[in-house]
C-alpha cells in the first residue's frame, strides 16, 4: 500500500473539491462529523480532541486554517508550520477522513457546504460562540463541545520551546 498516496487523498485544498466525497459520504448514510483548527503543533490534547470527535460519527471531516487564516488569528510568526505540512500530519492520522483547508477567518461557510450532522470544538468555546452552530441546529444535527487535556496548548508548547538553551 503507498501510506503516502492514501494520506493526500484525504487532503483538500477547497471546499469544491470535497464536496464530491462528501455527498457520497451522505448518500451511503454515513454520519459526518466535523471540527476545526490551525492545528499548528499536533499535540495530546489535540489528538484526544480529534479522536473523541470521530467517535461521533462514521466520517470524520477537519476543516484547516490556511496559513493566511492561521496569522489573521494567532499573528506573525505562526503558523510555525506551513498548511501543506499541517494537513499530511491531520490525514496520517487514521481517524480523520478528510481534511479541507480554508482561506477564511471561520470556517462558517465550509460548514454551510458541509452541512455537517455534528459540529464539534473544545470546550473553551460555548455552543453559541462555534463558528457555523446556527446552520447545523437549523438543519437538524448537532452541535457539540469536548473537553480539553489540561496542559496543552500550542502557544504554551512555543512558550515552553522559547525558554530552551540554545545549543
Amino acid at each position: 500500500m503507498d501510506y503516502l498516496k492514501s494520506i493526500q487523498k484525504k487532503i483538500f485544498s477547497s471546499a469544491e473539491e470535497a464536496l464530491k466525497l462528501v455527498r457520497a459520504w451522505k448518500k451511503e448514510g454515513e454520519k459526518i462529523v466535523f471540527t476545526n483548527g490551525c492545528f499548528d503543533l499536533i499535540h495530546p490534547g489535540h489528538i484526544e480532541l480529534l479522536a473523541a470527535s470521530a467517535s461521533k460519527g462514521s466520517k470524520l471531516i477537519v476543516g484547516l486554517n490556511s496559513d493566511t487564516s492561521v496569522r489573521l488569528l494567532k499573528g506573525e510568526g505562526r503558523p510555525l508550520l506551513d498548511q501543506e505540512s499541517r494537513a499530511v500530519v491531520l490525514g496520517a492520522l487514521s481517524f480523520v477522513d478528510a481534511t479541507i483547508i480554508f482561506e477564511e477567518e471561520t470556517p462558517y461557510n465550509l460548514i454551510k457546504d458541509v452541512m455537517p450532522d455534528v459540529l464539534i470544538k473544545g470546550s473553551d468555546y460555548r455552543i453559541e460562540e462555534i463558528a457555523g452552530h446556527d446552520v447545523v441546529l437549523d438543519n437538524g444535527g448537532e452541535v457539540l463541545t469536548i473537553d480539553l487535556v489540561p496542559g496543552y496548548s500550542t502557544s504554551s508548547l512555543i512558550n515552553k520551546i522559547k525558554l530552551l538553551p540554545n545549543e
